[in-house]
């Protein structure tokens, strides 16, 4: 009787125990921009291949879910194209909630082109991860998955999927 009271006690406090380390766990972002450029500045390599360097800063309006959701959205990105073999954009998210509070995202994808109907489509998949933040962010850390898509040129979608939760 008494191994039973014990394992029904252990039972229920280690139920309090998860519902109440709930609130601290992260919670779920998935949020897309349409970005579109307001510099950029192409660098071309000049050795007799298509390979050249872009620094970009876009700008767009984050939809979706979760605290970023709604968010003013600023790129400054590099990215470093070899068609048709690939490429390795990368760079910072600048979100700015409506409040004014900052969320500092660092991504890092790779572009990898395949066989398309016309010409090579390009992939880009990579992450990113919160870095630092002001108000609300900055305690916050942050970590998904990142996608890159084309939006009627010059424009692109970014797609961030993933979690944001408390320092440890």
């Amino acid at each position: 009787m008494h191994f039973r009271f014990e394992t029904a006690r252990l039972a229920a406090l280690s139920a309090v125990t998860l519902l109440l380390a709930g609130g601290a766990m992260a919670a779920p972002v998935s949020v897309s921009a349409v970005m579109d450029p307001q510099e950029q500045m192409r660098f071309e390599m000049g050795d007799g291949t298509p390979h050249f360097v872009l620094a970009v800063r876009r700008e767009g309006v984050s939809e979706g879910e979760g605290v970023l959701a709604g968010a003013k959205v600023t790129e400054f990105g590099w990215h470093d194209i070899q068609p048709p073999l690939g490429g390795d954009p990368r760079g910072y998210l600048r979100f700015e909630a409506e409040n004014g509070d900052v969320a500092v995202i660092k991504f890092t994808v790779r572009a990898v082109f395949m066989k398309g109907a016309d010409k090579p489509a390009l992939h880009d998949d990579g992450f990113w991860e919160l870095v630092s933040g002001t108000g609300q962010f900055a305690d916050k850390r942050g970590v998904g998955a990142l996608k890159i898509e084309p939006a009627g040129d010059p424009k692109r979608l970014f797609t961030l999927v993933g979690e944001i939760g408390d320092k440890p």
